[in-house]
């Protein structure tokens, strides 16, 4: 018989050999799943509106006789699916329903050793909010800050590459963080972000550090839960300055503007009234010739250089680090000096 299991019990289990299936349908898994999750349906979306619309308008028992039919149709396959993935299957559905049950049934039939979530995916997002509100980031902080352009993005990934932590808040939000951080992206939602976060903060909890990039209180639509933040203003920042030519090439390179021209003019509608109008006017005409390195340095020196400076001013002399570098090579091996104590505070200003 499959076990039910409570959700705070699963996620103490770390040595166990556990392999997530969300039952529900695709959009429903889209929405929010617990993070490393196979999506493997009892119904598709079409099937789950007709179960649904059955159950409201005629009976449970007709909902119920329906779904049976059409989960029968497709076990051979649902069977193998689960067959294909390694380990131990926990299986869960919204509430812990109808149908987790009827998969780990049959997955039990089949020898399939299978565990339930207790009170389904719902009770993850509960552990979740707890969570993003008692957790704690105890590891020293490092942030890196800096003017649109600088390549803190990229200074953190190459960093990680070579086996620093870092929280990439970026990467969770699938959003670069600026009115153009979409370009090109499908951005993720809160409840998909906060899981991802938790999940990243939990696993960095033993490390000496952790370095991240300074965020406003919102990236895109997703806003930042207060601890985030609360580190974020208690920890040494890294500004990095960078040649405003190095920085247009690097956002041409990230950004890829003339594959989005469509949403990058858009973008800019949004701001526009903020920019001086001369200036907002002549963006508009370069935007027509798709002039787009003339446009970023005018973004740069009238409107985002502008925000930064009031931002950097925000902190004091002894919680900053400046780097004046000519290259993002130059930034990630000075970055490695400081984390590596190599530098520490003797670059400050």
């Amino acid at each position: 018989m499959f076990k039910d299991i409570a959700i705070d019990e699963l996620l103490k289990c770390e040595n166990d050999d556990f392999v997530y299936v969300d039952v529900r349908s695709p959009s429903e898994y889209k929405e929010m799943t617990i993070p490393g999750s196979f999506n493997i349906p009892v119904f598709n979306d079409e099937e789950r509106a007709e179960v649904g619309t059955l159950y409201k308008q005629v009976s449970k028992e007709a909902a119920t006789d329906r779904g049976l039919e059409l989960f029968s149709a497709k076990l051979p396959v649902f069977i193998k699916q689960f067959n294909e993935l390694p380990g131990k299957k926990v299986v869960y559905c919204w509430r812990g329903g109808m149908r987790s049950k009827a998969a780990a049934t049959f997955l039990d039939l089949m020898g399939v050793e299978t565990y339930r979530i207790k009170g389904g995916i719902r009770t993850y997002r509960h552990w979740v909010m707890k969570q993003l509100e008692s957790i704690e980031m105890k590891s020293k902080a490092y942030v890196l800050n800096g003017g649109t352009g600088t390549g803190k993005t990229e200074i953190l990934h190459r960093l990680n590459k070579e086996g620093f932590p870092i929280l990439d808040i970026e990467g969770l939000a699938n959003h670069r963080g600026s009115v153009f951080g979409a370009l090109g992206l499908t951005p993720h939602n809160q409840k998909t972000f906060d899981s991802l976060l938790v999940n990243e903060v939990k696993r960095l909890e033993h490390q000496p550090f952790v370095m991240f990039e300074a965020e406003s209180k919102r990236v895109g639509k997703i806003q930042l839960p207060p601890f985030l933040l609360n580190k974020k203003e208690q920890s040494t920042h890294i500004f990095i300055e960078l040649p405003i030519k190095e920085r247009v090439a690097h956002i041409m390179e990230e950004y890829k503007l003339h594959e989005h021209h469509e949403e990058f003019t858009q973008a800019f509608s949004q701001i526009k009234r903020r920019i001086h109008s001369p200036v907002a006017n002549q963006i508009e005409e370069e935007l027509k010739s798709r002039n787009y390195e003339t446009i970023l340095e005018l973004l740069l020196e009238y409107y985002y250089d502008p925000r930064y400076i009031h931002t950097a001013e925000k902190y004091g002399e002894d919680q900053k680090i400046i780097l004046r570098v000519n290259s993002i090579d130059e930034a990630v091996e000075e970055v490695k000096g400081i984390v590596t104590g190599e530098r520490g505070l003797v670059l400050n200003k």
